[in-house]
């Protein structure tokens, strides 16, 4: 399927591993021109230069979101060096591994911050566009009250229950200035490097849990999520508006009226 995206413009931020990485590369080969952050420069560096071996002009910087002022200035000048916006893609989290009160202000930042100042910052952008589209990365965690143990969990789930809401409300707010919102919210997904390594390495019990929770045989790879998003960010789905899309293998085995 032609998803209608070759020459339209993106940034996704903390793209340089797992899901984040994978959207950059997912809507670089349907053609998008791309701007990413992550807070590692070199790795910003190499992923950027991966992108362009694709065709598409692709930009980076070293970020820290939870630096506002740095972020909403970023953003700007990204969709400027980009020549326009169309789409802009939240992926940002903070670490649920952090407990405390830390935990609590890292997840209010960089998830929930993260994802307000950069919709704010980008919305004006996105008004020229012929069709914008904001996908927020949230997380089933954001929706169940099973928690998986590690000292900042409550923080994260908290956190992705707002993105979900604030998703939904921003949705019918700017569904006028033809820019559509939808999240998505990953089940578990593995990736080298990423929680769920650590997890089968570390509780391998946990992992073979959450793999038979998983009534499709396996956990998610980071291009599951992508393609959704790619989906949803596309003119293909473009009736599609305040929707999370649960992508997560029926993990969450609940009716959803």
């Amino acid at each position: 399927m032609d998803l209608e995206l070759k020459g339209r413009k993106a940034i996704v931020t903390g793209a340089t591993q797992g899901i984040g990485l994978r959207i950059a590369q997912t809507l670089a080969d349907e053609g998008v021109d791309v701007a990413i952050c992550a807070r590692t420069a070199a790795n910003v560096q190499a992923t950027v230069e991966s992108l362009r071996k694709k065709g598409v002009n692709a930009i980076g910087d070293a970020l820290d979101v939870s630096d506002s002022a740095a972020y909403v200035k970023w953003i700007d000048s990204a969709a400027q060096r980009l020549g326009g916006l169309d789409i802009f893609v939240s992926n940002t989290t903070a670490s649920p591994s952090v407990g405390g009160a830390d935990g609590w202000k890292l997840g209010f930042e960089i998830d929930i911050m993260g994802a307000v100042r950069g919709c704010e910052t980008a919305l004006p952008h996105l008004r020229k566009s012929k069709g914008g589209a904001i996908v927020l990365i949230s997380s089933i965690s954001g929706l169940i009250s099973k928690v998986i143990p590690a000292p900042g969990a409550h923080q994260y789930g908290a956190s992705k229950a707002a993105l979900i809401a604030y998703g939904s409300m921003l949705s019918k707010e700017v569904a006028k200035d033809n820019i559509r919102v939808n999240t998505v919210s990953p089940g578990p997904i593995y990736f080298d490097g990423g929680a769920w390594d650590r997890i089968k390495t570390n509780v391998p019990q946990l992992y073979k849990a959450a793999q038979e929770a998983c009534v499709i045989g396996r956990l998610g790879k980071p291009e599951d999520i992508a393609n959704a998003v790619a989906f949803l960010a596309s003119p293909k789905s473009g009736f599609t508006v305040g929707q999370n899309l649960h992508v997560d293998g029926g993990y969450m085995q609940h009716i959803d009226f």
